[in-house]
């Protein structure tokens, strides 16, 4: 398969425009922009292909409020996804163990943040909430593990992003070549 330049060019604006959105207009996304947010989840990478994610989708009042009961990040967000692994379907690394499962599931919400900023739908990752709380009010079974909720929603007219969001170490710190000194 050729790769386009000019898709490139807009993936770049879409990972340069994004940031946490924690202000959003109260309406719930329909269903098509729901599916297409689903759509790039499904497409991800996951190890073997065994494809462990578990996502639930929460774009009613009620589910919205229960939602509340589980975490105070939740930015009164209209809808939300939660990115859930199911643990018994993760490929395992054989030497020690290691599951892929909570990367892929990883992998995937970033896929869905990405896609949902593509669709102009504001995101934000959160990792404060409390799992067992998730598991009580959304019935989540013993082998599925939440491992990324992704408030979202249209941004509203005062959306920004935080300060810290232009704030970035130099790769020079971040990026090692070769092996490590």
């Amino acid at each position: 398969m050729k790769m386009d330049r000019g898709v490139i060019m807009d993936f770049e604006r879409v990972i340069s425009e994004r940031y946490s959105v924690r202000s959003f207009k109260q309406e719930h996304l329909p269903q098509i922009v729901i599916d297409k947010i689903l759509e790039a989840g499904h497409k991800a990478p996951t190890g073997c292909n065994y494809q462990p994610q578990r996502i639930l989708v929460l774009n009613t009042d009620e589910s919205i409020a229960n939602l509340k009961n589980c975490t105070k990040c939740h930015f009164n967000a209209p809808t939300a996804m939660l990115i859930c692994h199911n643990k018994e379907e993760s490929w395992t690394r054989k030497y020690d163990g290691a599951l892929s499962s909570p990367i892929d599931a990883a992998i995937v919400a970033t896929h869905m943040m990405l896609a949902a900023q593509n669709e102009g739908i504001g995101t934000c990752w959160v990792m404060h909430f409390d799992p067992a709380a998730m598991r009580e009010v959304f019935n989540i079974p013993q082998n599925v593990e939440p491992t990324a909720l992704l408030v979202m929603g249209y941004p509203s007219e005062d959306a920004k992003p935080l300060d810290l969001h232009f704030q970035s170490r130099p790769m020079e710190e971040t990026v090692i070549y070769e092996k490590f000194k």
